[in-house]
């Protein structure tokens, strides 16, 4: 059986522990003889790009992907520090045959990923990861001499991605103030240059990576001193990056947190009021808070739920050809500008909103009142038959039935461990609490291994 290597996002482990050198290397083979077997090169020599985030990790898994590629014949063009969103854009434009992106995302500094991108900037399917992994050590001719690739910088990868993030927005942002929190990660330079490109006033906080404090209580996961900043700033408005910069949260003028499904309303409105959100629609996951699902159905815009995963947001965007969708987590799709989702795509966007309504991030964002929202993990438990027990079925069918369409439940195995994640949404914490555990506890009985 082909081992797993491949997960939600790309390759990602502790980085010269799990994700070693050699591991990096024969990806990068790998991946180099999938694409061209799919037809990805054709008739003439192959390029791929390279881009990293801040971590010091970085600098050697980067030595060991190009190595890779260029062995198997690519010629690689280095792109540097650089967001996730930022490679495949330069994916796209340069006419790659295939992208590299160094990252963890969120994660710890330790860890580190590698994340391929097919030709035009889109991630891999499931087919071809699958491929990867199967090509991986197999016996191949290796090209000599000319035959091996080619590698040099590609210095203008920074201007050519922040040029065009200032260009996807139409309205300057002038009178606008601004903290972005970079996270200490890959847009530390492109996120303030982007938005001072589009006419706002910007605080940059965490913005001086030294390649071991990416994260680092920062960022999109840690919002406590963008909250701060903001008030004590006086500024208008906040958001904060991951370390890769492809999701993005916001805070408004009083420090509340505006989260990936707020950020999501507000754009689908921006796009519906310029006929730019295509068939009428937004994509969004099943963890998708319940007040997103009614503000957009009260706005008459439809709302397509999928599996969570921003690759699944992307699979039904690219298929029925839809032009928004994001996670929760801040992870938002604009398909009209990006392939993946970009954090400073997202907070031009939403600035532009600001900018063209007259209207605060906190006016904006109450256009959806999220609903309390309750997470118990049941662990140790048999997750495979938690889709088919009659009685678990019961008792959610019970339990919705007492919210009468205030809230909802949503029962969801994990991908990697032996846990079962009980969700409730109910019109209070108390009573979401209430109803998650009484389900938890059905779970663990009915489940338990």
């Amino acid at each position: 059986m082909t081992k797993r290597y491949f997960g939600t996002d790309g390759v990602r482990g502790l980085a010269n522990g799990d994700l070693t050198a050699e591991l990096a290397l024969d990806l990068s083979v790998a991946a180099a003889h999938v694409l061209a077997d799919r037809g990805e090169f054709e008739g003439h020599r192959p390029v791929a790009v390279v881009g990293r985030d801040t971590r010091i990790s970085g600098e050697f898994l980067e030595a060991a992907v190009v190595a890779g590629l260029a062995s198997a014949g690519v010629d690689v063009l280095l792109l540097g520090v650089l967001p996730t969103p930022g490679v495949a854009y330069l994916t796209h434009k340069l006419g790659a045959d295939l992208g590299v992106m160094l990252s963890a995302s969120h994660n710890p500094m330790p860890d580190n990923g590698i994340k391929f991108l097919a030709r035009g900037g889109q991630k891999l399917d499931d087919a071809a990861e699958h491929a990867i992994e199967r090509r991986l050590h197999e016996a191949w001719q290796r090209p000599v001499g000319g035959g091996v690739g080619r590698v040099r910088q590609y210095a203008e990868a920074l201007d050519d991605y922040v040029d065009h993030l200032i260009m996807s927005i139409d309205h300057p942002l002038v009178g606008i103030k601004v903290v972005l929190d970079c996270a200490e990660g890959a847009a530390s330079d492109a996120g303030p240059r982007a938005l001072v490109g589009a006419g706002a006033d910007v605080s940059a906080i965490h913005a001086m990576p030294d390649g071991l404090n990416i994260n680092d209580n920062c960022g999109s996961t840690h919002l406590e001193s963008l909250q701060k900043a903001v008030i004590q700033d006086g500024a208008d408005v906040g958001f904060a990056l991951d370390g890769d910069a492809d999701r993005c949260l916001a805070v408004d003028r009083e420090g509340n947190v505006v989260d990936g499904d707020q950020l999501l309303a507000v754009l689908a409105l921006a796009l519906r009021d310029r006929d730019r959100l295509a068939k009428n629609t937004v994509v969004a996951t099943v963890m998708s808070n319940l007040g997103f699902v009614q503000a957009m159905h009260a706005a008459g815009i439809g709302v397509r739920q999928t599996k969570v995963g921003d690759r699944y947001v992307l699979e039904a965007m690219k298929v029925s050809g839809y032009s928004l969708g994001g996670e929760q987590s801040g992870h938002v799709i604009m398909s009209d500008h990006a392939t993946t989702g970009d954090g400073i795509l997202t907070a031009l966007a939403v600035l532009e909103r600001m900018a063209t309504t007259g209207q605060s991030l906190q006016e904006l964002a109450s256009v959806m009142t999220r609903l309390p929202q309750v997470l118990v993990n049941v662990d140790g438990v048999d997750k495979a038959r938690a889709d088919d027990d009659a009685v678990v079925a019961a008792a959610i069918a019970e339990e919705e039935a007492s919210l009468a369409g205030t809230g909802r439940v949503l029962l969801r195995p994990s991908g990697t461990e032996p846990i079962v994640r009980v969700m409730v949404e109910a019109p209070n914490v108390a009573q979401a609490r209430d109803v998650a555990e009484r389900l938890a506890g059905v779970v663990r009985r009915q489940l338990a291994l």
